[in-house]
């Protein structure tokens, strides 16, 4: 594989990340020495577990179109964030697993936006009553009272003890010297404060940030734990940029509108619900190709609801797992057929209480 388009949409993990051109000039970035990316091998231990569980079993799941290859790759060359907009159960949160998976670019680093989200949550968090904890304690067992700040001894000491009270997040950890990029999912941006678009405009834009617990240690290098797990990284003179921009999803179901300087930075997306095709593959990933020929009623009845109220694919799998598992077998007596009718018809009822159901 070379060049254009690197992410097919195949679900077959292969290296083409590694024939991505330089990135424009405008987004070229030089980190650190570079940190070992995860997920590079084969090997169990660094295969996203939430993988199979969003995306289904591999071989049958639901292929993008080719308007979204398009701007995914589109987003990769250039190094940019993609807005990835549509309906609630459109697949926007999937499609970053789907691209690391087969770009084998490692575990997702998922950054759930709420009203409370700050970009310091996203960067690290910082515990300095657990350092303070953790000093108190060392002075006791030393016996002799005296400070962590005396002595080159207690400069040392310092310094790994705020290693290990601070933790990168997922938007820290993305922007890692990694050598090929990170997936960075975060997840409902529209329901962040207003001010969280504006305050990621400078950090996507230089791909780098500071920790400022960091700038003021007298040693250049401190080991702190990342959004993954396993071993810490090291932090040179507090400051951290990337190397490989990362591959950023931000997910919005339109609830509000985002400022011109934030969409600039951006790449947009907006996907359609997923057609009858679609939604049989994705039965099919998830349950199997069984599952999938008994479901041509519950898919076409969700199809008819759709159009005029707001029901989302996860609530088409739970009522098609309802329907064809064990719960409804042979010999069922007619008044347990017509029970689970209606519990298939309570877990689709829709969202915005449009149908009168």
């Amino acid at each position: 594989m070379s060049g254009w388009p690197i992410y097919t949409g195949s679900g077959v993990p292969h290296d083409g990340i590694d024939n991505l051109p330089a990135a424009p000039n405008w987004r070229a970035f030089d980190g650190g020495p570079p940190v070992p990316n995860l997920g590079v091998t084969t090997k169990a231990e660094h295969v996203d577990p939430s993988t199979a569980r969003r995306l289904g079993t591999s071989g049958n799941r639901r292929r993008p179109l080719q308007g979204e290859i398009r701007m995914i790759n589109a987003a990769l060359f250039l190094r940019r964030p993609l807005l990835v907009t549509g309906r609630p159960g459109t697949g926007k949160s999937t499609l970053a697993y789907a691209v690391a998976e087969e770009l084998k670019l490692g575990p997702v680093l998922r950054w759930p936006i709420t009203s409370r989200s700050t970009l310091q949550e996203g960067l690290y968090r910082y515990d300095p009553i657990g350092r303070l904890r953790e000093e108190n304690l060392r002075q006791l067992r030393s016996g002799d009272g005296s400070s962590a700040s005396e002595g080159d001894d207690g400069a040392a000491e310092m310094t790994k003890g705020i290693g290990r009270h601070l933790r990168l997040g997922p938007l820290g950890t993305a922007l890692l010297p990694y050598e090929r990029p990170r997936v960075l999912l975060v997840d409902e941006i529209d329901k962040s404060d207003i001010d969280l678009p504006n305050d990621l405009l400078n950090v996507f834009e230089e791909g780098e940030y500071e920790v400022d617990e960091l700038t003021r240690l007298p040693d250049k290098a401190v080991a702190v734990m990342t959004a993954d797990p396993g071993e810490p990284v090291t932090i040179r003179h507090g400051r951290v940029r990337c190397r490989a921009f990362p591959f950023v999803v931000l997910t919005s179901n339109g609830e509000r509108e985002f400022p011109p300087a934030f969409l600039r930075r951006c790449l947009r997306l907006d996907l359609q619900p997923p057609d009858d095709a679609q939604l049989l593959a994705i039965i099919t990933a998830h349950l199997g190709e069984d599952a999938a020929a008994a479901a041509a009623t519950q898919v076409q009845a969700f199809l008819t609801r759709r159009e005029r109220a707001e029901v989302t694919t996860d609530q088409l799998l739970n009522a098609v797992y309802l329907a064809t598992s064990g719960s409804r077998h042979a010999g069922s007596a007619p008044e347990e057929v017509a029970a689970l009718d209606d519990v298939v018809n309570a877990v689709m009822q829709p969202l915005n209480n449009l149908d009168g159901e």
